[in-house]
C-alpha cells in the first residue's frame, strides 16, 4: 500500500502551503493529490489573461448556482480554479487581509486562536510586500504590489471620491482599511505570481513530497474506530488507495471538501439518505454555512477618454501585447480591479460594509469578461460582510457530478439595504465635478432607478458571485461546527479540514490572502500536534 504520513487533498492555495510547510523539516512524508493537471498556458502568467483561463475547462471547474428565486432563477457562474496552483492560476489576483475586527468576530463565534492578534503574524509571514512598514512582511514567499497602470478615468474617481468627502488611503491592508487607493496584487515585476511560484516549486525538489495530479479523490477512508486512515482516488481510469500514518488534509476549497465529505459518508444523515450514500459519521453541518460575496457592475458610458473597450481591440492591442513583453507593463498586466474603495454604505457604521471595484471598461457578458465596443467605466459593487447564508451538498452518490450550490443571495435585509447604500454612494461619487468631463451617461441600472424597490430589482438581476465561497465546514463550537479551532473534524480522528471552508464568518473583502493565512495557521497546528 501506497503510505504517507500526510495526505493532502487539492493542490489549490491552501494544499501548496501545506505541502511546503509539512515537507520543510524533512521529518514528515506527503502525498498531494489533485484532481486537475499540471497543464501550462500562456495566459496563467500574464495577469489580463484571467478572462481567458475563466472559461477553459482545463483551469475552471466550471461549477453553476442553482436557480433560486432570490436572483431571479438564473445560473450564475462559481468558478473554482483546477490544477496545480487552485484558483491562484484564474483569480483577478488582489490581495485584501480583511479589517481586524473580522477575526476577533471569528473567536467570539468559538474560533478559539483565530482573533486578529493570533492571525496577524501569519500574513506578515506569507507576505513580499515593497517598503518598511513595519505592520506588513516583506520577506514571505508571496509578492504583492500596488497595481502599476495609471489611467485619467482612474485618476478621475480618486478626485472624485475626494470631493465627496471619502478617504483617499495609500495602503487598505495597513493601520485602517477604509477609503479609495490602488488594488494591491499577487504579481511579480509584471507577472502573475500564484501559490505554485510561492510554495510549491520551492519545495518540489524535496524527497519527502510526493506530487500527484488527474488524481481524483473519491472519498475518505474510516476505519471502526472512527479514526480516518486514508483515500482512495481515480487516476488514469485506475482506483487507488492511499494510507497516511498521521492524518488527511482535506484542501479541496469550500466547494468540494463538503462534497468529498458526504461522498465519504460524513454528513447530515438526511442528506446522505437521499444520495443513495451509507452514513459513516452523522455531522449535519457538513455543506451549510455557505457565505459568498455578490457584486453588482454599474456601468458609465466615457466621452473624453479611451477606455480598455479600445484599447484591447486592433493596433492598439498590438501595442500593448508588444509594452508588455518588453517591458512587462501596460494594460495586460491588470487583473479584475485597478481602483479600490472600502466604504460605509451609511452614516453611523463602525467600520466599511461596501467594497468597489474600478475598471476603465464595461462588459457585454460580466460573467465571460466580454467587452463593449463602445467606451465605458465599470464600478463593481460588494457588500463585504453579508448575513444571508447558502448551502452546498452532493447532487448524487456520483463523485464526477458537481454539488448543488444554493447561495441564498439577498435573503436577509441587511445585505439589501448595505448592497443599495452602496450603489446609491457609488452614484453620488461619480456625479462629482471630477466626473463631468468623462461621463456621458449612466449606463447600468439607469437614472430611471431611484427606489429601493428599483435598486433592489437590479442587484436581483444583474448581481453575480466575485468567487469567494466560504464557511461550508466552519470552525468553532456550535452545534453545526464541522470542525474544532484545531481544524479537526468533529468526531473522528486522524482528518482535519485546511482551506476557505473552515471560515465561520466572511471576512471584508477578498480572501485569498485569508486563506493563505488560514494555511500558514493550519500548517502550524499539524506540526504542533505531531510534536
Amino acid at each position: 500500500m501506497d503510505i504517507h504520513d500526510y495526505i493532502i487533498v487539492g493542490g489549490g492555495t491552501a494544499g501548496c502551503i501545506l505541502a511546503n510547510r509539512l515537507t520543510a523539516s524533512g521529518r514528515h512524508s506527503v502525498l498531494m493529490l489533485e484532481a486537475g493537471t499540471n497543464a501550462g498556458s500562456l495566459w496563467i502568467s500574464i495577469p489580463a489573461g484571467f478572462s481567458k483561463l475563466l472559461v477553459d475547462p482545463r483551469f475552471n471547474w466550471q461549477f453553476e448556482t442553482v436557480p433560486e428565486a432570490n436572483t431571479l432563477n438564473r445560473r450564475i457562474a462559481v468558478p473554482r480554479g483546477k490544477g496545480l496552483g487552485g484558483s491562484t492560476l484564474i483569480n483577478g489576483m488582489i490581495y485584501v487581509r480583511g479589517q481586524p475586527a473580522d477575526y476577533d468576530h471569528w473567536q467570539s463565534l468559538g474560533a478559539t486562536g483565530w482573533s486578529w492578534q493570533d492571525v496577524e503574524p501569519y500574513f506578515r509571514r506569507l507576505e513580499n510586500y515593497p517598503g518598511s512598514d513595519p505592520a506588513r512582511g516583506h520577506e514571505g514567499p508571496m509578492h504583492l504590489t500596488e497595481v502599476a497602470h495609471r489611467h485619467p478615468l482612474a485618476s478621475a474617481l480618486l478626485d472624485a471620491a475626494r470631493e465627496d468627502g471619502q478617504i483617499i488611503n495609500p495602503d487598505y491592508n495597513g493601520a485602517s482599511q477604509e477609503g479609495f487607493g490602488y488594488y494591491q496584487v499577487v504579481q511579480h515585476r509584471g507577472r502573475r505570481w500564484s501559490i505554485v511560484d510561492g510554495y510549491l516549486n520551492p519545495a518540489r525538489h524535496r524527497r519527502n513530497l510526493t506530487v500527484r495530479t488527474g488524481a481524483h479523490v473519491l472519498h475518505v477512508d474510516l476505519d471502526e474506530a472512527r479514526r480516518c486512515t486514508g483515500v482512495t482516488y481515480r487516476k488514469d481510469g485506475q482506483v487507488h488507495q492511499a494510507h497516511a500514518a498521521k492524518e488527511v488534509i482535506l484542501a479541496a476549497g469550500a466547494v468540494q471538501t463538503p462534497q468529498i465529505l458526504e461522498l465519504s459518508g460524513i454528513g447530515a444523515p438526511d442528506i446522505l439518505a437521499r444520495a443513495g450514500i451509507p452514513l459513516q459519521h452523522a455531522l449535519a453541518g457538513v455543506g451549510e454555512h455557505y457565505i459568498e460575496h455578490f457584486c453588482t457592475r454599474m456601468n458609465w458610458r466615457v466621452q473624453n477618454a479611451r477606455s480598455l473597450n479600445e484599447l484591447t481591440r486592433g493596433w492598439r492591442l498590438a501595442r500593448a501585447v508588444a509594452e508588455y513583453f518588453t517591458r512587462r507593463t501596460g494594460i495586460l498586466t491588470l487583473g479584475t480591479g485597478l481602483v479600490s474603495g472600502f466604504v460605509k454604505s451609511r452614516p453611523g457604521l463602525a467600520a466599511p460594509d461596501v467594497q468597489y471595484f474600478f475598471m476603465h471598461a464595461s462588459y457585454a457578458n460580466a460573467a465571460e469578461r466580454i467587452l463593449d465596443h463602445l467606451p465605458g467605466m465599470t464600478l463593481g459593487v460588494a457588500q463585504m460582510r453579508p448575513q444571508s447564508r447558502g448551502s452546498i451538498h452532493i447532487r448524487n452518490a456520483d463523485p464526477l457530478a458537481g454539488p448543488l450550490i444554493r447561495p441564498n443571495f439577498l435573503a436577509q435585509p441587511e445585505d439589501q439595504d448595505s448592497l443599495i447604500g452602496g450603489m446609491q454612494l457609488a452614484r453620488r461619487i461619480m456625479a462629482q465635478p471630477a466626473m463631468a468631463r468623462y461621463v456621458d451617461h449612466e449606463m447600468s441600472p439607469g437614472p430611471d432607478t431611484q427606489s429601493h424597490a428599483q435598486w433592489l430589482e437590479f442587484a436581483r438581476s444583474n448581481g453575480q458571485t466575485i468567487y469567494h465561497p466560504i464557511g461550508t465546514c466552519h470552525m468553532g463550537t456550535d452545534a453545526q461546527a464541522v470542525v474544532d479551532p484545531q481544524l479537526r473534524v468533529q468526531g473522528l480522528s486522524g482528518l482535519r479540514v485546511i482551506d476557505a471552508s473552515v471560515m465561520p464568518a466572511m471576512i471584508s473583502g477578498n480572501t485569498q490572502g485569508a486563506v493563505m493565512m488560514v494555511a500558514e495557521k493550519g500548517a502550524d497546528l499539524v506540526l504542533a500536534d505531531a510534536g
